[in-house]
């Protein structure tokens, strides 16, 4: 049976620093307003949220700060790390404190190899309460999955979800795509599309969820386009992303990381500087074009 947590909309909140210390006042407040929002679950520690950057006792912050703060909304951790024994902690820590679902990704500095990426899923679901989403994110890990090593994977017990980076853009070649997909993972383990251009095409196409960096920050359109994809609306679904195309562009040109720690900071919603050294945010040029474009969308003033 499909968990229904880990369906629609899934937003990926911030870590904001301050002087190089967890900001965690401003993390609340950035939960909190997700609470508040039409999103289905928040995912704390993903890679907008900078876990790799942390130690264990900030990330355990984080996630109990995330759960006290979510109220009913189901708050997912992410528990990636370069050692097993250290992402089994994480993985501890996430579900005492009450995360619903925990997010993994495999980690590299040595390249991994696909029985590597099995034997980390295969040694942290053996000691799970919680579900596991299976985070592939090439563009930051270094790591791709195979098809086979989904099938693979998806077969533990604990997966749940498999979180994908992005399907292409002809509707035709995506639904194909899910469709695959869906062939060859158990029907009880959803398929989520990542990469924010991708979102409205990946629903499109039949994804059970998005995994969303900027609903994190700004999550009322996200949500629209959510809402429309999955009441069968393909057009408007298309339509309300392309009404987002500069942010897209911004995303593509400089991180979307860099870009939503802009927008939060041009808010109000994070002191200058909120990402962990040694990445610097945009510099004032590139953070002119930010505000231009949340002026666009009228978003310039904080809420």
């Amino acid at each position: 049976m499909v968990d229904a947590s880990l369906e629609g909309l899934s937003a990926f909140p911030l870590t904001p620093l301050a002087g190089d210390r967890l900001d965690e006042r401003a993390f609340r407040a950035m939960v909190r307003r997700l609470a508040a929002a039409p999103v289905d679950s928040i995912t704390a520690l993903g890679s907008t949220g900078s876990y790799a950057y942390l130690s264990r006792e900030e990330r355990r912050a984080v996630v109990s700060a995330a759960v006290a703060e979510a109220g009913d909304t189901p708050v997912f951790a992410g528990i990636g790390g370069l050692r097993t024994s250290h992402v089994r902690q994480y993985a501890e820590d996430a579900q005492s404190a009450g995360a619903a679902a925990v997010l993994l990704a495999p980690m590299t500095y040595q390249a991994l190899t696909a029985d590597d990426v099995y034997g980390l899923y295969a040694d942290v679901d053996a000691d799970l309460s919680v579900p596991m989403i299976v985070y592939d994110n090439p563009a930051t890990t270094h790591f791709t999955f195979t098809d086979d090593l989904y099938a693979r994977i998806a077969t533990l017990p604990t997966v749940a979800s498999i979180k994908i980076p992005g399907v292409p853009a002809d509707p035709v070649a995506a639904r194909a795509r899910i469709d695959h997909l869906r062939s060859i993972v158990p029907g009880d383990v959803t398929i989520g599309v990542s990469g924010d251009v991708s979102g409205a095409a990946g629903l499109n196409a039949g994804c059970d969820a998005w995994y969303s960096v900027i609903a994190g920050t700004l999550p009322d359109h996200p949500a629209a386009i959510t809402a429309a994809a999955r009441a069968g609306d393909a057009a408007r679904a298309e339509a309300l992303s392309h009404e987002w195309d500069g942010l897209w562009a911004l995303f593509a040109a400089y991180g979307s990381l860099r870009v939503t720690a802009a927008i939060a900071e041009e808010l109000g919603w994070a002191s200058r500087s909120c990402l962990p050294r040694p990445i610097l945010g945009l510099g004032d040029e590139d953070r002119a074009r930010v505000s231009e474009l949340l002026r666009t969308l009228g978003l310039t003033t904080p809420r």
